[in-house]
């Protein structure tokens, strides 16, 4: 069954019937645009609620997020930023698959439409033309048979006629007779149109415009076809992030697990445990044997226990639920509670430590580099590392200045400070490079004391070094052969010991469970620092 022959005297409503399909094309592409500003709308709001919640740097929250259910609740902050993201995903994919690609099919079927419909308009005026010509051929020949009638009539009533002359008896019959031929003519050039007509009738009807209604047919089917692939995209678009997105939720499941109130109460201790012992009992003082008020006085002022320690900044006794004045804050931190203190000692220390061994680096960089230059002068100018490696050497000068204060101050908290020996490049008064450690020193300056060295001498050899504790673990994110010397090994997803962080140089060094280390291309694994 097809329109041509089935519907070949229904083309108005072939006509409404695609107009109708081409309409709800265009419906549709407007619900999916529609659909797409919903949900660009809903990533946005998402994307503002999860930066409102978020904290600020240095804020307080921020400082909270060492408890598991503060860290858990930005790790929701995270994956809903992330779902966000996916939801803009989806928007953009229904907008570029279906709304854009069905909007050009769309005109291209207008235009198909068009077309045919332009020819079926014509086909009809063609035919409508032939008629015309054919029905005036008709009223012609039906004109000039009753005019040779009437001549016909008139000559033989001429030549019935007694008092008629030869002549107009001749005449008439001339007259009659051209009539005849006249209409003879007339009736050949109708049956001539009539046959013409009825062919073109027949090629309109059984083929001409049954085939522009089986073009119009295939046009309407395609539409069809083509907008039940745009409403399956309307699915599968979703579809094809939903992994992502369930992963998202996971990741929220997982931030809900992941909270320990154990811990949390731990950490609280840890962070703000003071170190004081609590009050000791006040002495009863017994006027009534006349112990001097002037030492009463004293004894009370000056109770015994750690209330001295409390009331350093203030001369008020120790109250638990008093409103804390905020004290100054100084140097050696002395304004916190001895726990508190030798930690912000030990983290301080730790951080001039951790700079120390860059400059320790740099200065031993500096040093290999100027004795390449030696060696090899068209590399560069030795002279021209003066500047950096007296600079570095400077700056190794003031912190390891700045270490011993707080390994001090901090060895009167009650804290210690690991000591380690370091080595220093320089450059003598000639330009030459000279290396100065604990057990050799500048002629103009003495030897340092042993014991108060800080970095130990730079070794590349990992057999000469004591095992490094991790500071964090990182994970293969692709395959990597290890070929080079001082380089190791690793497949995509392994977990390996970060030893030492990436210095600049795009290499990372690692170590496998079994005791083997070397380094590994940075970008080539994701990395997750110890706090």
């Amino acid at each position: 069954m097809d329109w041509g022959t089935d519907l070949w005297d229904q083309y108005d409503i072939i006509e409404k019937h695609t107009q109708s399909g081409l309409e709800l094309v265009e419906k549709y592409v407007k619900f999916v645009k529609e659909r797409t500003e919903i949900e660009q709308n809903y990533a946005k709001q998402l994307r503002n609620l999860t930066k409102r919640y978020s904290p600020k740097r240095g804020s307080k929250e921020e400082q909270e997020c060492r408890f598991s259910n503060h860290q858990s609740f930005l790790d929701i902050l995270n994956e809903m930023n992330d779902y966000a993201g996916q939801r803009e995903l989806i928007a953009e994919n229904m907008m570029m698959d279906i709304c854009i690609e069905l909007t050009k099919y769309l005109q291209e079927l207008k235009q198909e439409r068009k077309m045919h419909l332009s020819e079926a308009k014509k086909a009809q005026q063609s035919l409508e033309s032939t008629y015309k010509q054919l029905d005036s051929s008709k009223k012609r020949f039906e004109r000039e048979w009753r005019e040779a009638e009437k001549a016909a009539l008139h000559a033989e009533k001429m030549d019935q006629d007694i008092n008629a002359t030869k002549a107009d008896v001749e005449k008439a019959k001339q007259q009659a007779h051209m009539r005849a031929h006249i209409a003879e003519e007339c009736k050949n050039d109708y049956a001539s149109q009539l046959q013409k007509y009825n062919k073109e009738q027949g090629h309109f009807y059984f083929s001409e415009m049954p085939l522009t209604f089986n073009k119009l047919q295939d046009m309407d089917e395609r539409r069809v076809r083509k907008l039940a692939q745009g409403y399956i995209l309307f699915t599968d678009t979703e579809k094809h992030v939903m992994p992502i997105i369930g992963k998202c939720l996971e990741g929220i499941t997982k931030a809900g697990t992941n909270v320990n109130e154990r811990n949390d109460s731990m950490a609280l201790i840890e962070q703000h445990k003071s170190g004081f012992e609590r009050p000791g009992d006040l002495e009863f003082e017994d006027y009534s044997q006349g112990i001097n008020r002037a030492s009463s006085e004293s004894s009370l002022g000056t109770p015994k226990g750690p209330i001295d320690l409390l009331s350093k900044n203030r001369s008020k006794n120790f109250w638990l639920f008093s409103k804390k004045s905020k004290p100054t804050v100084t140097e050696d931190f002395g304004h916190l509670p001895p726990e508190q203190r030798r930690k912000r000692l030990q983290q301080k220390h730790d951080d001039i430590g951790k700079e120390l061994q860059k400059e320790v680096d740099q200065s031993e960089a500096l040093g290999k580099m100027k004795d390449v230059y030696e060696k090899n002068p068209q590399m560069g100018d030795p002279a021209s590392l003066a500047p950096q490696i007296s600079q570095t050497a400077q700056n190794i000068e003031r912190l390891q200045g700045e270490l011993n204060k707080y390994e001090s101050w901090l060895a009167e908290a009650g804290g210690r400070g690991e000591t380690l020996r370091y080595t220093a490049h320089t450059f003598n008064n000639n330009g030459a490079h000279d290396v100065y450690s604990a057990e050799t020193a500048p002629p103009d300056e003495e030897a340092p004391d042993p014991s108060h060295a800080i970095y130990a001498e730079f070794d590349d050899d990992f057999e000469d070094e004591d095992i490094t504790a991790p500071i964090g673990k990182c994970t293969a994110m692709y395959n990597f052969p290890g070929a080079s010397e001082g380089t190791i090994s690793m497949q995509e997803g392994e977990v390996l010991a970060v030893v030492e962080e990436d210095k600049g140089d795009g290499w990372t060094r690692v170590r496998r469970a079994n005791g083997d280390e070397g380094y590994i291309p940075t970008s080539y694994v994701s990395i997750t620092i110890n706090k």
